[in-house]
């Protein structure tokens, strides 16, 4: 039996939008998640200001309108986010507004960091009333610096969740999140690992299908299904113990190619997974698989970037802003 996420630990969650469709859609993700009491969640959104506005130099004329155009602009954000936060508020839960000024990635970073966030949540793709506004880019640029691990959001729920699985410093750190964050205590888990079966390099490439390479070529294949047949079976293992409902599956293939089959499949909600992860018997391919995921699924996708590999990983709320 799961446990109940009532005397869970608080989170601190920062939700960025812009005004568009899939930023409004990330606010009605937030609106299904079953925050622990006590979750401060403030909602977002970066105005540029000057050249940004426009997106590059612009002819002197049109800049005599900029002073106009950028109260308008932070009038709509003011609009953006209190329509949002009053769609959020609900007993338990302490909701703030930002405008934050200035390029989006970095200033959502630096609020994330200021409030010592333990998530952070982003529309998929949008464009805002300025074309500049995409954080389509604005989520790839959150992925790779921000503090915080972060949601790409393109579902209402979290219910059905895939974690990717390879054995990696960033998978286990990604694993430790379901494990430590209460949102999850009600979800079901998919434990899936991928192995990658093709010819190993260290066979000097002979022809494809030659009898000097079937033998050698069978038994790593047969040592990688093995390795990831325990993978899926200590994490299954691993993520029972925690109280979470959890089956597991070893596929063969291209990792990010099998992982989206697979959450297509299940009706996945969200898949969870490190920026980084190994492929093959000796290749490290850094972020890739992420990358690709991150892109092109259906699906919500939270990407845990990997930090320091011997740092412990912080509980939800003891951000920066809560330590002494």
């Amino acid at each position: 039996m799961n446990a109940t996420p009532s005397a869970a630990a608080p989170m601190r969650v920062l939700v960025a939008i812009d005004g568009s469709a899939p930023s409004a859609r990330a606010v009605d993700l937030v609106c299904g998640v079953p925050w622990p009491d006590g979750t401060a969640i403030v909602v977002a959104q970066a105005v540029e200001s000057g050249e940004g506005l426009y997106g590059g130099l612009w002819p002197a004329v049109a800049m005599v309108e900029l002073g106009q155009l950028e109260a308008e602009v932070r009038s709509a954000a003011d609009q953006d986010v209190t329509e949002a936060a009053e769609r959020l508020r609900r007993p338990g839960l302490a909701i703030e507004t930002a405008v934050l000024p200035g390029r989006p990635a970095t200033v959502i970073g630096e609020r994330a960091r200021a409030m010592g966030a333990d998530l952070i949540i982003v529309g998929s793709r949008g464009h805002g009333r300025i074309s500049s506004m995409l954080l389509g880019s604005v989520s790839s640029e959150l992925v790779d610096h921000a503090p915080a691990p972060v949601l790409v959001a393109r579902g209402t729920s979290i219910e059905r969740v895939l974690l990717a699985w390879d054995g990696s410093t960033c998978a286990a750190r990604a694993a430790e999140l379901l494990q430590a964050w209460p949102i999850f205590a009600r979800s079901s888990v998919r434990v899936v690992s991928v192995a990658d079966i093709e010819v190993p390099w260290w066979t000097g490439f002979p022809e494809p299908g030659s009898p000097e390479l079937m033998p050698t070529f069978v038994e790593a294949a047969e040592a990688s299904r093995r390795h990831r047949d325990e993978l899926v079976m200590g994490m299954t293992d691993t993520l029972r113990a925690a109280g979470l409902a959890t089956t597991g599956d070893r596929l063969e293939g291209d990792a990010a190619t099998e992982l989206l089959a697979r959450a297509n499949a299940t009706k996945t909600d969200l898949i969870v997974l490190g920026t980084h992860g190994r492929t093959g018997l000796a290749r490290l391919v850094i972020g890739s698989v992420a990358r690709n995921v991150l892109h092109h699924a259906t699906s919500s996708v939270l990407i845990v970037r990997e930090k320091d590999t011997h740092a412990k990983l912080p509980s939800p709320g003891l951000g920066p802003a809560s330590r002494a």
